[in-house]
């Protein structure tokens, strides 16, 4: 543990502590190190809220000059219940921690005791007292499990020095003006129903033409690499899965359907399994391959209520899906064209340079073989190869061990957003095991029957995320390519200017610019520049008086004002930035 991990989880302590003070009868569970701080997950008699958090950090001040270090003290688990006595969580935690055979410790500062394996700072005036703010309120379910009791987390952000705090605290102030559900809202791009249902959203005209430049983007630029598109219904039986290993890897997170016959299906969660199908469905030879499938279509996980959030996190998800069935020998080059892909991808959004994103190497944890399909030897092959590929390209790739499929391993393309946020999106994956549950084949170059590779490839990832996050990252002033409406033409008078506003569309829309001609006589000429502003347009065109007679416009963005613009000049500029 880390010496900021030390401090955040001593906070927590201190946190349970001056809690413990102010309402005697709090029931306390667990309190852990997180990124950026810590919280602690507690069952109060009388409900609290972030109003509350002024007092709670307050008295944690004032408790903390009476703290010094953590004394450690261990403990039979008959001790431990004793101590504990009237506090189901404790118990619970007490129970386990016994059936595992580790210690029972239990660890006091100042004076409070609480139940811990430890990991804190050696002397507590090494935390600055001014570099910790207590954060929000927020439920959450007795270890994540939503058939248990709702508790109140109280979050807590910790630092090593205010200057930190300040700065983490002015980048959340930004985050709060960039949140995708606030922007997406204002621009009208995606809604949610309470009769459809939670985690599934529901997308507007706007909405679903930035979906689609986004799948026709990645679709243009890797039909270049021989990719073809394929479809696959929603449903499946559950053999499938079981065949593929999610079932045991996933069940519980599946819908299930129940139709006329005794056949039980379910709603797929994934698209691989139903691909491996069409590859096996006619015979293949060395020489059709590598074969390429992509397709964009909807998978559905039924993820816990608790952990929904706005599209970062949904039950239905638009994956930009692709399966290459290849030999060994094509490993190098395939993958190399999906770096390809990755690459030209982000680079039209300005996310793709060395100081904006790096490369995981995903691999197994070796210590936990059991969370894995294949035996070691495929493994062992599987990372290497991919290895060996981030060198000869010369990717910003780091190893990570347990980040790896239960499948394959994993190259993982990790971006930076606009504040420094780390996100993971593409992703290449190298799977030399579920060809073989599903006994593919194809007839090498002397007549044996050979086993494919499976290369799976995602650009985007999940579409919702995807736009969670680059909704947030341009703070809705969309890249001219991706913006659902790039121009708007606004007349200053409809009556003296509606005829060359109404020619000026003409041309914009001719030269395969997305435009909209504003000239509802109901608004005004001022409200209609404040709602292009407020749409976040990369531009909109102004014409009256002087550009009618000089045959120009007027040329206005967030950023700059042109005017006296020739049409013809700013058309080829345009299209020359499109292409």
């Amino acid at each position: 543990m880390t010496d900021i991990e030390k401090k955040r989880h001593s906070l927590a302590h201190l946190l349970a502590a001056a809690t413990l003070t102010l309402y005697p009868d709090t029931k306390l569970t667990l309190g852990p190190a997180i990124e950026n701080g810590f919280y602690y997950d507690m069952e109060f008699s009388t409900p609290i809220n972030d109003s509350d958090l002024k007092q709670i950090e307050k008295t944690m001040k004032r408790l903390s000059n009476a703290w010094s270090t953590f004394a450690q003290k261990k403990v039979s688990a008959d001790e431990a219940r004793e101590y504990f006595k009237g506090n189901e969580y404790k118990q619970e935690l007490i129970n386990e921690i016994e059936a595992r055979g580790e210690d029972i410790t239990l660890y006091t500062s100042g004076d409070f005791t609480d139940l811990c394996r430890g990991g804190h700072v050696d002397d507590f005036s090494s935390i600055d007292m001014n570099a910790f703010k207590l954060d929000r309120v927020a439920g959450a379910y007795w270890r994540g499990d939503e058939n248990n009791p709702m508790l109140t987390r109280v979050y807590g952000l910790a630092f090593d020095t205010k200057e930190e705090l300040d700065t983490y605290l002015a980048l959340q102030e930004d985050a709060k003006k960039r949140d995708h559900r606030k922007i997406g809202k204002e621009l009208g791009l995606f809604t949610f129903s309470e009769l459809v249902g939670p985690g599934l959203p529901l997308f507007t005209p706007k909405g679903t033409k930035l979906r689609e430049l986004i799948i026709e983007k990645i679709h243009r630029i890797q039909s270049n690499f021989g990719y073809e598109r394929v479809t696959i219904p929603h449903l499946t039986k559950k053999d499938l899965y079981e065949t593929s290993g999610h079932w045991e890897k996933f069940g519980e997170e599946l819908f299930h359907v129940k139709g006329k016959s005794d056949a039980e299906f379910v709603i797929k969660p994934m698209n691989c399994p139903h691909h491996t199908q069409i590859y096996a469905a006619e015979p293949k030879s060395y020489r059709d391959l590598p074969v390429r499938y992509t397709e964009s279509t909807m998978v559905y996980r039924d993820e816990q209520a608790g952990e929904l959030l706005g599209l970062g996190r949904v039950r239905s998800i638009t994956q930009d899906d692709g399966h290459v069935f290849c030999t060994v020998d094509h490993i190098e080059e395939e993958i190399g064209n999906i770096v390809e892909v990755i690459k030209q991808f982000y680079t039209s959004l300005d996310m793709w340079n060395e100081n904006t994103y790096w490369v995981s190497l995903s691999v197994r944890d070796q210590n936990e073989p059991e969370k894995y399909l294949g035996d070691s030897v495929v493994w062992d092959r599987a990372e290497n190869i991919l290895e060996e590929v981030a060198k000869k390209f010369k990717l910003p790739y780091k190893r990570v061990e347990g980040e790896a499929a239960f499948y394959g391993p994993k190259l993982d393309f990790m971006f930076h957003d606009a504040l420094g946020r780390e996100r993971q999106l593409a992703t290449a994956q190298l799977d030399f095991n579920m060809p073989n549950r599903f006994h593919l084949e194809y007839t090498d170059d002397t007549g044996n029957k050979q086993t494919p590779v499976m290369i799976h490839r995602a650009i985007a990832g999940s579409l919702e995320r995807f736009l969670s996050i680059i909704i947030e990252h341009f703070e809705g002033y969309f890249p001219l390519w991706l913006a659902p409406t790039q121009i708007a033409v606004i007349p200053v008078n409809n009556d003296l200017h509606g005829t060359y506003a109404e020619e000026v569309a003409e041309h914009l829309q001719k030269a395969g610019v997305r435009v909209e001609l504003w000239n509802d006589d109901r608004d005004g000429f001022g409200k209609k520049i404040r709602q292009a502003k407020n749409e976040k347009l990369p531009y909109w065109i102004v014409v009256g008086d002087e550009e009618m007679n000089a045959y120009t416009i007027t040329v206005e963005s967030k950023d700059e004002q042109r005017k006296g613009v020739s049409l013809e000049t700013f058309i080829e500029s345009i299209t020359n930035r499109l292409k």
